[in-house]
């Protein structure tokens, strides 16, 4: 049976696509917004779990976002990830909630957030070349197998790599209207 399915590396390519677009959603342009906290991971349980399996979290003012952390011993661990995720933000300790003020976006942070939307655009890409790779090396087995010929491996090669272009494609077009908002442009 063919190893080579172009309907499963369009999907982890989407996939790729996907994810991008869920890290950019993070990235804050000077609003309070939940998904800010998508992002962060919290080591509690001798796991690493997203932020809202430990806490909730909600957006009660335009400039502040409240998390309500479910088990006390948690609050520590949750404040700690989010001071590291690397968001420019510092919480407020109430006893189990935090208070996350949203800072002004200064010319220096608006910066740092377009180069971490670079970065994640840069992994989008690199998985979508690791889903190329992937392809091409079952369409190199399926020849050996002699289940294809080497005209219709080139030919496969050349689909993939268009599909791998127009992905790379729109991983581009999400990162320059990231980085139009983020820049306020």
């Amino acid at each position: 049976m063919a190893q080579f399915d172009k309907a499963d590396l369009e999907r982890r390519m989407k996939g790729a696509v996907e994810s991008l677009k869920g890290d950019l959603s993070g990235l804050r342009t000077g609003r309070a917004n939940v998904s800010l906290l998508d992002p962060v991971n919290v080591e509690v349980y001798g796991a690493h779990m997203p932020l809202n399996q430990v806490a909730t979290v909600s957006a009660p003012e335009p400039r502040m976002l409240s998390v309500q952390v479910w088990d006390r011993s948690n609050v520590t661990p949750v404040e700690k990830a989010i001071r590291s995720a690397g968001l420019g933000l510092n919480p407020i300790t109430d006893g189990q909630t935090l208070r996350l003020p949203i800072p002004d976006l200064t010319e220096e942070r608006r910066k740092e957030l377009a180069k971490l939307a670079s970065q994640y655009a840069e992994k989008a890409r690199i998985a979508v070349r690791n889903v190329r790779r992937d392809g091409n090396d079952n369409l190199k087995v399926d020849e050996k197998k002699g289940e294809i010929s080497e005209d219709e491996r080139k030919r496969s090669e050349t689909d993939v790599q268009k599909l791998t272009d127009s992905t790379i494609a729109e991983i581009d077009a999400a990162l320059a209207h990231k980085e139009k908002e983020i820049l306020g442009q």
